[in-house]
């Protein structure tokens, strides 16, 4: 069975919080806690505390090390740094400061998030004595270079990674043990709901819940669309609703049915041959191929007034793909229909089919 671990908030705000006790209360190295307890808002974990010591009388730094379970996750085994320093009272009582490897925006901002600063303040603020102040410094020493294995710059993230998420926990929704856990989801749906909705992660979930689609329907993929659409077919689904970003779901416009980064990749170049079949020409076709993300792709036919008839292409390709797909390894047909959406939830693309499956599916 998959081990699930933490997001990279997690051992962040651990070693902040393991720094500030320490700060507060110093303790001989051999008395040091060699775990930490916190909130996960919700939920509760205890995570290790690789080390911890006093720098002067009113600062500490704690370390401590990303496991994110079973997932593939280039921040396994990352040292997280957390530098505190308490002060007199200022105008807060908590600052989070980004330190070396720890990214920042365009603006100069901390790359830290809305779910990270939520746990910062939820285990951090009620130790904070009510006179001082509490500065925490996130130090990556791996951050910059990790970074460069990553497309955090060409989402303004610029110098190290990100402490980003939704939740704490990290689910190993991309180890391949897990997709049985799908496939028993899928099993138990379609024996009431004929019409299903695949949602490709925690995003597409979110915008299905903005329509009208009964949570009973909803089938969580991670990246195994193909193998669940064939599994559709043959546990005798009428139909299937595909809604997820389309930086992932057009590669199945190009055949490719496991949307992993680690199996293959090629949106930009579905996209520019989608350009082609849309009658588009080489000025967008090289704009396109230079971007640096899906996103920036479709802003480029934004601006070149292309992208409606680009992505509607794509929309109807998927559904094509994934119908002759099933038909091909199940041997039997289902109906599908595609919804595609952007890094900030909006839809930018719906099929025919995708909008005759929502009526029936509701």
């Amino acid at each position: 069975m998959a081990r699930t671990g933490y997001t990279l908030p997690v051992f962040a705000v651990a070693a902040a919080k393991a720094a500030l006790v320490h700060a507060l209360a110093p303790t001989d190295a051999k008395d040091v806690k060699q775990a930490i307890s916190l909130d996960l808002l919700p939920g509760t974990a205890d995570i290790p505390i690789h080390q911890v010591a006093s720098l002067d009388a009113s600062s500490a730094l704690a370390i401590a090390i990303s496991d994110p379970g079973d997932n593939l996750d280039l921040t396994r085994n990352t040292q997280i740094w957390a530098w505190v320093k308490l002060s007199c009272r200022g105008e807060e009582s908590l600052v989070l400061e980004a330190g070396e490897g720890l990214g920042k925006t365009t603006t100069g901002q901390p790359a830290i998030y809305s779910y990270a600063r939520k746990l910062f303040q939820s285990n951090l603020l009620p130790i904070v004595p009510a006179e001082r102040t509490a500065t925490v410094c996130i130090i990556m020493p791996e951050g910059r270079q990790l970074a460069k294995r990553t497309s955090n710059e060409a989402f303004g993230i610029i110098e190290g990674l990100s402490l980003l998420g939704t939740s704490g926990i990290s689910q190993p929704l991309s180890a391949a043990d897990h997709l049985e856990a799908f496939r028993q989801e899928l099993q138990q749906k379609v024996k009431d709901e004929s019409h299903l909705v695949f949602c490709l992660g925690s995003n597409g979930r979110q915008v299905a819940q903005g329509l009208p689609i009964p949570e009973t329907a909803i089938v969580q993929t991670g990246n195994w669309i193909g193998s669940l659409l064939v599994e559709a077919g043959w546990r005798g689904a009428k139909s299937v609703l595909l809604i997820g970003y389309q930086g992932k779901l057009i590669k199945l416009a190009g055949g490719i049915f496991n949307t992993s980064s680690h199996i293959a990749d090629g949106k930009l170049e579905i996209i520019s041959a989608a350009v082609v079949q849309t009658g588009g020409g080489m000025q967008a076709v090289q704009g396109v191929l230079n971007a640096k993300t899906a996103d920036a792709a479709y802003q480029e036919l934004v601006t070149l007034g292309l992208a409606e008839a680009v992505f509607g292409y794509l929309a109807e390709k998927i559904s094509q793909e994934s119908h002759d797909y099933v038909q091909k390894y199940a041997n039997v047909s289902i109906k599908v229909g595609t919804i595609l959406f952007d890094r900030q939830g909006n839809i930018i693309s719906e099929d025919p089919s995708a909008k005759e499956l929502i009526m029936i599916t509701n």
